[in-house]
C-alpha cells in the first residue's frame, strides 16, 4: 500500500468516530420530542454516551493489540460496533439507546486507537505528525457531510435509521482494510497479555512527563471539542433559530476548520509539536474571552452576532485540528516500543476525564452561548499553562 492510499484509509478509520457523533447532531431535537420530552437536554448524553464508550475501551484495545496485533483488534472492535447501532436501532427507550451507544464507543475503541498504534509502527516523531495530519485533513470531509447524510436519514426513515448507516460504513471501511492493509505488529514483538506486563507498561507510559502533561492537555481540547459538539445544535436553533440550516452551518464550520490539519501539516515540521501546541491554545484562550466580553457587553450589532457565533465555533474546531495530532505524536514519541498501551492508555484517560468535564458544560446551556464560551475559555488557558511544564 502506497502512502497516499494508507493515510485516506487511515483517515477513514479515524471517521468512524466523527461518523457516529455527528450524523446524531440533526436528530437530537426528534430524540429529545421522542424518547425525553420532559428533559430536551438529556438528548444531548446519545453523544457523550458513545464518547464514554470509546474511552473506556480505548484502554483495553491497544494492550489486546500489542498482544494479538493491529489488525484482529480492529476488525473486532468494529464487530462489536455493528452489533451495538443494531441493538440501537431497535431500542425503546433513551436509557436502552444510551446503554447501545455506550456498547457502540467500545466497539469503535479498536479502528480509533489501534489505527493510531498502526500509524506509529510506521511513522515516528515529526513525519508521524505529518502523516496523522492528512489523515485529519481528509477525515474533515466526514463532519462536514454527516449532518446531511442524518438529515436525509431522518427524512427518509426517521432519526432510527441513522444507526443502520453506521452499520453500513464500517463494514465498507473495514472490507477496505481487511483486504489492503498488511499486518504491522509482528508476532516476535507482540506483548503477552499478562497483569505483571500490563502493568509495567502502564507504569512506563506514566512515568515520563512529556506523555502525562500530553494527556492532561489532550483532555482539556477535547473537553473544548466535546461541550462545543453538545452544544452547537441547541445553540443554532434556540438562540439564532438557525436549526433548519443546521446542516449547513456545521458543514461550513468542518470545512473551514479542516484547513487546520493542512497547516499543522505543512509547519509542524519547521515550528515543532511543542510550540504549535502552545501558540494555539493562546491564541484560542484569547479569542474566546474577547467573543465572550463582547457578547456580554452587546458589542455585536443583532447582524452580526450569528456571525460572529459561526466564526468562533470554527475557532475550536481550527483548535482541535492544530493540538491533537501534535500531542498523540509528543506523548507517543518516548514510549513507540509500547505504542499500544501508550495510545491506550493516552486516549482512555483524555476521553474519558474529557466526558466528565464536557458533559456539565453542555447540560448547562439556559438559552445562550455564555456557559459553552466560558467553558472554552477556562480549558483553554489550563491547557496552556500545562504546556509550559514541558521543557523545549
Amino acid at each position: 500500500m502506497g502512502q497516499t492510499e494508507f493515510i485516506v484509509m487511515i483517515a477513514l478509520l479515524f471517521a468512524t468516530i466523527a461518523f457516529s457523533i455527528d450524523a446524531m447532531l440533526p436528530a437530537l431535537p426528534e430524540i429529545a420530542a421522542e424518547l425525553s420530552p420532559d428533559a430536551p437536554n438529556a438528548a444531548q448524553l446519545i453523544l457523550t454516551s458513545f464518547v464514554l464508550g470509546m474511552g473506556i475501551g480505548t484502554l483495553f484495545a491497544g494492550p489486546l493489540s500489542d498482544a494479538f496485533g493491529r489488525k484482529p483488534v480492529i476488525l473486532a472492535g468494529a464487530a462489536l460496533y455493528c452489533v451495538a447501532a443494531l441493538v440501537a436501532y431497535v431500542s425503546p427507550t433513551l436509557e436502552g439507546v444510551l446503554v447501545a451507544r455506550l456498547l457502540q464507543g467500545l466497539g469503535s475503541a479498536g479502528p480509533r486507537v489501534v489505527s493510531l498504534a498502526l500509524v506509529r509502527d510506521l511513522y515516528k516523531g515529526r513525519e508521524m505528525a505529518r502523516v496523522v495530519s492528512f489523515a485529519m485533513m481528509i477525515f474533515t470531509l466526514v463532519p462536514a457531510i454527516a449532518p446531511f447524510i442524518g438529515q436525509g436519514i431522518i427524512w427518509v426513515a426517521g432519526w432510527r435509521g441513522i444507526f443502520l448507516s453506521f452499520v453500513v460504513f464500517s463494514l465498507l471501511s473495514m472490507l477496505w482494510f481487511w483486504l489492503r492493509q498488511p499486518e504491522t505488529m509482528p508476532k516476535a514483538a507482540r506483548r503477552p497479555l499478562q497483569g505483571a506486563v500490563l502493568k509495567a507498561a502502564f507504569r512506563e507510559v506514566l512515568s515520563h512527563r512529556v506523555v502525562v502533561v500530553s494527556i492532561a492537555v489532550q483532555t482539556l481540547v477535547f473537553a473544548c471539542l466535546f461541550a462545543t459538539l453538545s452544544a452547537t445544535q441547541p445553540i443554532l436553533d434556540q438562540v439564532y433559530g438557525e436549526g433548519e440550516r443546521f446542516p449547513i452551518w456545521f458543514a461550513l464550520i468542518a470545512l473551514v476548520s479542516g484547513t487546520a490539519s493542512l497547516i499543522n501539516a505543512r509547519l509542524v515540521v519547521r515550528l515543532g509539536m511543542r510550540r504549535m501546541i502552545t501558540a494555539t491554545l493562546a491564541a484560542q484562550v484569547v479569542f474566546s474571552v474577547v467573543m465572550l466580553a463582547a457578547k456580554a457587553g452587546g458589542v455585536w450589532p443583532a447582524a452580526l452576532a450569528f456571525p460572529a457565533h459561526l466564526l468562533w465555533t470554527t475557532g475550536v474546531f481550527f483548535m482541535t485540528g492544530l493540538t491533537i495530532g501534535n500531542l498523540n505524536a509528543l506523548g507517543l514519541e518516548p514510549v513507540g516500543h509500547v505504542a499500544g498501551m501508550a495510545a491506550s492508555v493516552m486516549g482512555a484517560i483524555a476521553t474519558v476525564a474529557s466526558v466528565m468535564l464536557a458533559a456539565p458544560v453542555g447540560l448547562m446551556f439556559d438559552g445562550t452561548a455564555y456557559p459553552l464560551m466560558a467553558g472554552v475559555a477556562v480549558f483553554a488557558a489550563a491547557g496552556w499553562g500545562l504546556m509550559r511544564l514541558i521543557p523545549r
